[in-house]
Formats: C-alpha cells, structure tokens, sequence
C-alpha cells in the first residue's frame, strides 16, 4: 500500500514537472517560433528571437553603447535613444518583429500602414501593459494603463476636468506659480540656471494645486515621493533578468518601491478622509473644484457605472503627476534649450507676446492668439517628444489591410522616425523649423496623421495636451517678458531616455534681465 501511494504520487510530481515544462517550452520557444514564421510569410522581418530574453539583451547593450558619451549639439537624436531601432528599421525595412522576453512587438513606422492601424477602433483604444514591474505598481490601474469600461469611465471624468471653462480657471493657478519661480531666480540674482530643475519644481507646483486644491502642501510630499519612484524605475528597466524572477525575489529597488508606494497611499487616503467634502448637485459650472474634488464626486455618483472606488482614486491623482507634471516640465526644458540655440526665434516670439500681454499677466483669451508660440511647441514636440512611442495591443487575430495580425501581439509606434522621416517632413528634417507649422498641423504632415502624434492619437490621446500647451505657453511668454537668454557653454547635449526623453546633466541657460 505504501508502495502503491509512492507511486502515485512520484507519477503525479513528474505530471506537474512535464505539464509546467511544457507551458514554459510553450510559451519560450513555440508561440514565438509560430509567430515569426506567421509575420515573415507576410513579408515582416527582424532580429532573430534567443530562448527565454528575446532581444533585451542586445537592446540593453545597444542603449548603453550609444548613451554612453555625448553627443554633438543636433536634434538628429533618434540613433542616440532608439538605436536598435534605428539600425533594424535599415536592415529589415519600415515595419519590424522584435522580441521583449517571449512577447512578440511590431515596430510601425510605414505612413500606410499606420494609417490602416489608426482606422482600426479595436486596436485604437487599447493599450499594451507591463511597461516593468516598477512601473506597474507606479500607474496602478490609472487612466494610462486602464482598459475597457474602467478606461472609459476615467477618461470621461478627465475629459469634465479638462474641459474649456475648467483650463481658463487653471491659468491663474499657473501664473502665480510662474511668478513665484521668477520671483526667485531674481532674489537669487544668478545668470546660469538649470532650467530643467527649475521647471520641474513649478510644474510639480501647478499640478499639486490643481490636483488639490488647498491641500497642495501635502500634493507636493506625494510628489517627492513620486520622483523617487521614476528613478528606481529607471533603474529597473536597465537591468535584463529572468523573466518571473523579480515576482519570486525582492531586490533593495523592489523593497523601496513598496515602501514609497506605501507613503503615498497614506498620504492621499488622508486628504480623502480628512476633506469636508459635502456632496451638492452635480454643478456644471462649479469650475474652481479641484481635481480631487471632481474624482471624490464620482464616488459618491447615483449611477454604480461611475463610482470610483479610493484606490481608483489614488491612482489617478498617482497618474495625474505623471502625465502632467513630467510631459510639461520636459517640454518646457527642450523648448527653452532650443529657444536658446535659435535665438531669432526667440526675439520673434518676445515681440509676439509684447503685442499680445504687454507687460501684463498672461491671460486665457490671449493664449490662443500665440501663434508663432505655437509654431515653436509644436516643433519642440516633433524634435523632443517627452514620450517616444506609444503603444497598442491585438486581443484577437486582426486583418489591417493585407496583414493579419495574431493574438498577443503587441504594437509599437516610435514617434522619432515619423517625426523626422524625411520623406515626409523633407530634408531639412533634423533641423528646428517651427515655420512648418505656420499653417497648422494637418498642412505640415502633408496627409499623414501619423507624422505628428506627440500626445498619441485616437480615442486615447492625452486628455490633458491643452492643459499642458497652455503651461507651456504662459511660463514661456512670462520669462520672454523679463529675459534674454543663450545656452550656456557648461551645456553637455547628452538627451536619454528614462521613461520620457530628459538631459542627462540637465540644461543650464544663461539668463540676461531686460
């Protein structure tokens, strides 16, 4: 008998021991070797897949060796952040198979294809998940990453909280904040100023106002913490490991990362609960509410389908920051390098927003009236996107005109070589031209709407792109108004990639009071 039930259970161990080996075969060397003869029968082509790490491994060194010293002063940047890209684009064409682990991604930079693929709804409202297990825990279940009814639920609330009489309630929020880092830099008297650091710290001030309202104090604590975790994901994605390896071992960054996600919780779960919130009638026109307090009403909706639960809440004021703090101060930072690089540009758009504000506060209504301003943030957006892809997911077997897509692919959409194909934005394409825009961007892309997507495209375009441009648009016409500026000869061009497209050792500008 004892015998017996040994050999029972030595039969049912060795039946766990081949079924688990046969899902890792399956999943590590099958499904990728069936898909890459699926893609290459339709003329799609790339690196060869290695078992287990696919092309992290290569990808990592090639990111290393092309970061490693820097660069030249030249918006030609793409070989710089995406050299693998740059050199599979050239060897297997403009679409590509690579392998991150054992998932398949397909590189898009065909104008035609895209466009196929921008038509598809299916395909344009989905997004691809596990940017890295740090940043999984980073967005939470956010607007960014958030799928299906739950994506549509905070992406109408978001949408109520950008809308045109809640931005022009935003501009003085922004301004004051604006003022106050001038007001520094003329206390402090200094010419030379990291203009990335100094942006960073006013954006970071905008957003915990907007966000919450009089308990901002307490948005900035959230956001130093925040901060913290971008670095340690960085950190993270640097680094190639066995896939699962990090669910099973806690490394110190892991460990970290738990513990300033904890800090945040807590924080956020106390303003909630500590606000004296009463709940009135659904008030359109109750503009000043904060962020929070608009997300606070939805928890207290009637309606079951738009209720936000408190950790639904946490995360998108987690993602609030991210989007809108980061994107902005990034694109304030290459806007101002740029600025003071093209110098003629500069002086045009000081006299365009003399003609507008004066010597007077930017306002709302005159915002929209910057129009050489815009041409500027536009081509700072085509040179320096603060994000450099974005991404889509195939559920289900997909046909986009004469491809047939499989299951579980994922899409990526790198935005530098659409931004500076030649083809399309002529040769002239690495040079900073702002006047392209002159007649807006459907006559600049020439008919393919893909050439420019900075904020992304489709139903899942950042919902906040006018709150940022109008930022943008006020902290540069304030600093026109009382400044000259030049690059600073300190200034090493060494852009890199952590998670959005930053300098390395920031930008120092000298600054000349008018």
């Amino acid at each position: 008998m004892v015998t017996f039930l040994g050999v029972l259970i030595s039969l049912l161990l060795c039946s766990i021991v081949l079924l688990a080996l046969f899902k890792f075969f399956h999943k590590f060397w099958w499904v990728p070797m069936r898909i890459t003869r699926v893609m290459n029968s339709q003329g799609i082509r790339g690196p060869p897949y290695s078992f287990i790490y696919g092309n992290t491994k290569e990808i990592s060194n090639m990111i290393k060796r092309s970061t490693s010293v820097p660069m030249d002063i030249s918006h030609d940047i793409f070989p710089r952040i995406q050299p693998h890209f740059d050199s599979w684009l050239h060897i297997y064409g403009k679409n590509v198979l690579y392998w991150q682990g054992p998932q398949p991604e397909l590189v898009v930079t065909e104008p035609e294809l895209l466009k196929q693929l921008m038509s598809v709804r299916e395909l344009s409202t989905t997004r691809v998940q596990g940017v890295g297990p740090v940043f999984d825990k980073i967005f939470g279940g956010g607007l960014i990453f958030s799928q299906g009814e739950k994506w549509a639920k905070q992406r109408k609330l978001a949408a109520h909280a950008f809308n045109g009489d809640r931005l022009k309630n935003m501009v003085p929020a922004m301004v004051e904040s604006v003022d106050t880092m001038l007001k520094r830099w003329k206390d402090a008297g200094t010419k030379e100023k990291d203009v990335h650091e100094e942006f960073r710290t006013m954006t970071s001030e905008v957003i915990a106002k907007i966000v919450f309202g009089s308990s901002y104090e307490k948005g900035k604590q959230i956001f130093e913490k925040q901060g913290e975790l971008f670095r340690l994901g960085a950190k993270q994605l640097s680094k190639t490991r066995l896939p699962g390896f990090g669910m099973i071992f806690k490394d110190k960054e892991n460990l970290e990362t738990d513990k300033l996600l904890a800090g945040i919780q807590d924080i956020i779960t106390k303003i909630i609960r500590n606000r004296d919130y009463t709940i009135v009638s659904e008030d359109e026109d109750n503009s000043t509410t904060d962020y929070l307090g608009i997300l606070l009403n939805a928890r207290h909706d009637a309606n079951d389908n738009y209720k936000l639960a408190i950790q639904d809440i946490i995360d998108e004021c987690r993602t609030f920051y991210i989007a809108g703090h980061g994107t902005i101060s990034l694109l304030l930072t290459w806007a101002t390098l740029l600025l003071g690089i093209h110098t003629e540009w500069q002086e045009k758009a000081r006299k365009e927003v003399q003609e507008v504000f004066g010597n007077h506060n930017p306002s709302s209504e005159g915002i929209a009236r910057l129009k050489k301003m815009s041409m500027i943030i536009n081509e700072t957006l085509r040179l320096y996107p603060p994000a450099i892809s974005t991404g889509r997911k195939v559920y289900k077997e997909t046909r986009v005109g004469d491809l047939v897509l499989p299951a579980n692919l994922s899409l990526q959409i790198p935005f530098l070589p659409l931004h500076q194909d030649r083809e399309i934005w002529g040769e002239d394409a690495h040079l900073f031209k702002p006047e392209r825009f002159s007649e807006g961007v459907a006559n600049a892309v020439n008919s393919n709407p893909g050439a420019f997507i900075p904020f992304g495209y489709g139903p899942r375009i950042c919902v906040g792109n006018n709150f940022g441009i109008n930022e943008a648009k006020i902290t540069l016409s304030m600093i026109l108004q009382r400044y000259r500026f030049t690059l600073s000869p300190n200034y090493v061009h060494a852009p890199v990639h952590y998670i959005s497209l930053r300098p390395k050792s920031g930008v120092q500008i000298i600054f000349q009071a008018l």
